[in-house]
């Protein structure tokens, strides 16, 4: 069985003798579809095989060709199609007409066969080019969009996979990456249109805040386990070991980038996260000493969402703390550990932090786990 691949053209007339006429003449070269009326037209037109040209009268009962056109060219499924006008109206004003409602050409009756058919075959190869350069930016849209999801899916995976491995080796579980990402996600929702924060909190560097702020704490991995393991408080030289996990990430995260030959935003941003999310607002916090909106945007979210996680979660040698104590420190920490506004906003979200908190909320299986890592470590 033999498929006809033939360009589909239909003839719109309400005369039987024009219908006959015209199918006729292109029925050698072309598949032919009839219509006696406008309703019959656009059904055909909106139909599962539409055709490729159509030849339209304007004289019709009901409703007249420019009607028709005017329907055809205001329905994304059918305004590609192009329309020919063949009609007996041959004032420039109705051939204005004609072209001002969509027309791709106007021929007027009696017609000549030749002029005809070499008009048809003219436009039909014009919509054939259009077709393939849609078609083709449709697949190269579509083939774009398909590699930028499968490249921001290895970003999240590698991301997801260097924070679990900074959070393996200390007393956190892999909740904590969840949490604390959207703590920082929620708080930039809130701050968007705060007139201190608004130039800086646009749609892409909130998702890009959430997909670096896992790495907050990657440089732990270079941190002795001795230290990185201690329960308890450390001493004045330990505490200057821990420290330097700010410097460890920020420089993992340079020859990251160095490695990859080309700047990466969410790896710059996970960077100043890195090195900046244990300075203080009033210049106490390390490692640079920096204060009030010399430390970057980023690290001063992270510092009140990695605080409040870190005094609610639960330990292995220790639970975790009340929600509405934790509450109370960050409010006591305001114009001084953080941002005043930031903590305004924190205060406001208290709820949502607490709702977030139980979502992700470490199970005593987790527990159990880390548990047995850090008895292993230990020995």
């Amino acid at each position: 069985m033999t498929t006809d691949i033939r360009p589909t053209v239909l003839v719109v007339d309400d005369t039987p003798d024009n219908l006959k006429l015209m199918s006729g003449l292109l029925k050698d070269f072309y598949r032919v579809k009839i219509a006696n009326s406008g309703v019959k037209a656009l059904a055909i037109a909106q139909s599962e095989t539409p055709p490729d040209l159509i030849l339209l009268d304007i004289m019709m009962p009901e409703m007249d060709g420019y009607e028709v056109c005017r329907r055809l060219k205001s329905d994304p499924a059918t305004r590609e199609i192009p329309v020919i006008f063949l009609t007996a109206k041959a004032e420039t004003q109705d051939e204005e007409m004609g072209l001002r409602v969509g027309a791709v050409d106007y021929i007027t009756k009696p017609i000549s066969p030749p002029i005809v058919m070499a008009r048809v075959e003219t436009h039909l190869k014009l919509k054939a080019s259009a077709d393939f350069l849609r078609d083709k930016a449709d697949y190269l849209e579509a083939e774009v969009g398909r590699r930028t999801q499968e490249v921001n899916a290895i970003q999240d995976v590698t991301i997801l996979a260097m924070a679990s491995l900074a959070e393996t080796r200390d007393s956190d579980t892999g909740n904590h990456i969840r949490r604390t990402q959207h703590y920082v996600k929620m708080l930039a929702m809130a701050l968007r249109d705060h007139p201190r924060f608004a130039a800086q909190l646009d749609g892409p560097t909130i998702e890009m805040l959430f997909k670096s702020a896992p790495l907050h704490d990657i440089g732990k991995v270079g941190i002795p386990d001795r230290i990185l393991l201690k329960p308890g408080r450390f001493e004045p030289a330990e505490f200057e070991i821990m420290k330097t996990h700010t410097t460890l990430g920020r420089d993992a995260i340079v020859h990251a980038e160095r490695s990859l030959g080309t700047p990466v935003a969410f790896l710059s941003m996970a960077k100043e996260i890195a090195y900046a999310h244990q300075e203080k607002w009033d210049g106490s916090g390390y490692p640079l000493g920096l204060g009030g909106d010399d430390i970057p945007l980023s690290a001063r979210l992270m510092a009140v969402a990695d605080v409040y996680d870190a005094l609610i979660s639960r330990r292995v040698y220790k639970e975790g703390m009340p929600h509405e104590r934790a509450v109370g420190i960050i409010r006591e920490g305001q114009g001084s550990h953080f941002d005043p506004d930031i903590v305004d906003a924190f205060l406001n979200l208290a709820d949502e932090f607490k709702a977030i908190a139980a979502r992700f909320a470490d199970s005593d299986h987790d527990m159990e786990q880390k548990r047995e890592y850090l008895e292993q470590a230990g020995g």
